[in-house]
């Protein structure tokens, strides 16, 4: 009898070490789950600011025709080109190793969809530099009366749906989507303005037609400034403009090639 007792306490001794075990080893990866989450976070703040400096250094350049900074904005596109390879890779790795769910998983696809925007908008900066470059104008920024009016909110949507989206400040996401209707408006002044521009004075056409297309790219920059708004509030809320997000996973790899089913499953 006594045998036995002494028995089943080394198999209930033994079951016991298994289970910390298992606890210690999933602590661990969590650990480095929340690691590799706050590596990826601070990538894209660095991203972020790459971008919003990129903008700011685009308009310096307009307004003081430095023409050298304008070509610097070209060239540092690049960099944020490769800033959104490395995290869309940190990404994908995150998904396929760790297999996140639930908030853990909204965090991740947020950040692979918040980098394509920060991207865009640093292409439209390079974008501008290039018209820029091509207008070489001391008189150009001031030529079309509302377009430094529109440059400047669209740089305040950009530095504020950043700041937003760093913080997780969804009530200053949801305010800043509503400023996005004031950059469209400014964006149909320049357009008056050029008219009047190419009828008083039609030998400026082409360097109307070009600060147009800044114009242009800057209502582009605002709505991927309200793009990293909207991704906010879906990482904070787990919905997307007021729809509830809901998709069954069929694997890790189904999120990324969007071979998914619609209906109940998982909750973003």
């Amino acid at each position: 009898m006594i045998a036995q007792d002494c028995h089943c306490r080394d198999s209930c001794n033994a079951g016991l070490w298994v289970c910390i075990e298992r606890k210690e080893s999933q602590m661990s990866v969590r650990v480095t789950y929340e690691h590799e989450l706050g590596e990826l976070k601070q990538d894209l703040k660095e991203m972020a600011h790459m971008v919003e400096s990129a903008i700011e250094q685009t308009f310096t350049a307009f307004e003081d025709h430095d023409y050298m900074m304008a070509e610097d904005v070209i060239k540092g596109d690049r960099t944020v080109n490769d800033m959104e390879r490395a995290i869309e890779s940190r990404c994908l790795s995150l998904i396929l190793r760790q297999q996140p769910v639930a908030s853990d998983l909204r965090q991740v696809s947020t950040a692979l969809k918040v980098v394509t925007d920060l991207e865009r908008i640093g292409d439209h900066a390079s974008d501008i530099a290039e018209l820029i470059l091509r207008i070489k104008s001391e008189h150009a920024y001031h030529i079309v009366k509302h377009l430094p009016v529109m440059a400047a909110s669209a740089q305040k949507m950009v530095h504020d749906a950043i700041e937003a989206f760093i913080a997780q400040d969804l009530e200053s996401a949801l305010e800043i989507i509503d400023r996005d209707d004031e950059v469209d408006m400014l964006f149909n002044q320049v357009k008056t303005d050029v008219i009047e521009l190419l009828k008083s004075a039609p030998g400026q056409a082409d360097q109307g037609i070009d600060l147009l297309m800044v114009a242009k790219y800057l209502e582009r920059i605002g709505d991927h400034a309200v793009n990293v708004c909207e991704w906010t509030q879906f990482s904070k809320t787990g919905t997307l403009k007021n729809v509830r997000i809901m998709q069954w996973i069929k694997t890790p790899l189904a999120l990324l090639t969007h071979d998914v089913w619609e209906g109940p499953g998982v909750f973003f």
